[in-house]
């Protein structure tokens, strides 16, 4: 995180890194690169760790909610306490390890997958002065940080020696596999329009408003809308999220390549589904909905890692209510899904971003022209794989003993 130069920015602006600076500051000047490393990285640790507790609670009331049941409510004032109690119970819980598993991998498996999910907080940015690491490739280091956790995933159903954690890792191999390529078909556009592969260099090109009114967001735009649903729902896919939570379907696999872990290990899982959630969200914000920029000019005197915040939860509140909602699919259906309907639909939208960057200089009764083209290059390939993508598939029968 760097104080860029902006005479305008306001002290509540600039508070993060004046603090931090002021912390770094207090050491000799070989060190303070070093600090300023530590300290951004404690930052992350603590900002999306208690991130994560309290959205475990706020998952649980809003799924009590919408089945008509309380949730937590017993452990502090109205539940609040209650992910402490989580912690401990996992803390104090007994690690049991197969006889027959692999301790080394069995062991390495969550810690490798915390590790990568970890990484990819690194390149967003959080606000105008917010950034660990700046790089020129900041988009594809996140994407690579993040397919790394399918080696994890692996390592913990081949460790554990169980068939069905064995299984299960598969499955969940060939899911992530399966929608990683629309994942990353979706951010092609984006980086097109940008021209850039930075994050920062991405919120830069969706900087100011038309018509001092309608901001410049990616999402804004037919292709951008297109990709930004694509994008989501990849998402839930890759971070094991309902109705893609197929992995651990208890119904089938017990509780997946998860099913021979305990204590401390099983919650290091847990935790990494939620950062992987907030990492993909908060990548989300920073592609497609302008990231720490303010949605109108006379908010801009908000702090912007305020905007930020509030985007980030508000996709995430929208990844806990399609939970509340939709049902599991099947395996078939997961993978039609991804393989017949989203990969086609992203090479599509990579064909209309391109007619959108060519017939920029477009102006007048060329611009209603511009917008029916588009539009009908999002809307008519979806209508069309959307009625062919189960053409032919009868309704299943199935027979109970």
């Amino acid at each position: 995180m760097r104080l860029l130069a902006t005479t305008d920015s306001s002290l509540l602006e600039r508070a993060p890194v004046l603090l931090r600076d002021a912390l770094s500051g207090l050491l000799p000047p070989p060190a303070r690169w070093t600090a300023n490393a530590l300290i951004e990285i404690v930052a992350i640790l603590a900002v999306f760790g208690t991130l994560f507790a309290f959205l475990t609670l706020a998952e649980r009331k809003i799924l009590g909610r919408v089945q008509n049941r309380p949730g937590p409510n017993r452990t502090g004032w109205f539940g609040l306490l209650q992910p402490f109690a989580d912690g401990i119970k996992m803390l104090t819980k007994e690690d049991i390890v197969p006889h027959a598993a692999d301790p080394v991998l069995h062991y390495l498996a969550p810690v490798a997958l915390i590790a990568f999910s970890l990484l990819t907080f690194s390149v967003i940015p959080y606000g105008r002065d917010l950034l660990a690491v700046r790089m020129d490739a900041s988009v594809l280091f996140f994407f690579a940080a993040g397919s790394a956790t399918e080696l994890s995933v692996f390592m913990a159903g081949w460790s554990s020696h169980n068939k069905y954690s064995l299984f299960a890792a598969m499955r969940a191999l060939a899911q992530l596999i399966s929608y990683e390529l629309p994942l990353l078909l979706s951010v092609v556009p984006v980086v097109l329009a940008a021209g850039t592969l930075s994050t920062a260099g991405v919120v830069a090109a969706q900087s100011g408003w038309k018509w001092g009114l309608v901001p410049h967001w990616h999402v804004f735009t037919p292709w951008g809308a297109a990709g930004f649903a694509i994008f989501m729902v990849s998402a839930l896919a890759e971070s094991n999220r309902s109705p893609f939570d197929l992995p651990e379907a208890e119904s089938e696999l017990i509780a997946g390549h998860l099913t021979e872990y305990s204590g401390f290990k099983y919650a290091l899982f847990f935790m990494a589904e939620y950062f992987g959630m907030c990492a993909l969200s908060g990548m989300a914000v920073t592609l497609f909905l302008g990231g720490w920029q303010a949605p109108l000019p006379a908010l801009e005197f908000v702090p912007s890692y305020a905007w930020f915040a509030l985007k980030l939860l508000a996709l995430i509140a929208g990844f806990m209510w399609v939970r509340a909602t939709l049902p599991r699919l099947r395996i078939d259906q997961l993978t039609r899904l991804a393989w017949k309907f989203l990969v086609p639909l992203a090479l599509i939208n990579l064909g209309t971003a391109a007619f959108w960057s060519l017939t920029y200089p477009w102006g007048g009764s060329l611009q209603l022209l511009r917008w029916a083209v588009a539009l009908a290059l999002v809307m008519g390939p979806f209508l069309l794989l959307g009625r062919r993508l189960s053409a032919g598939l009868g309704a299943r029968t199935y027979r109970y003993a």
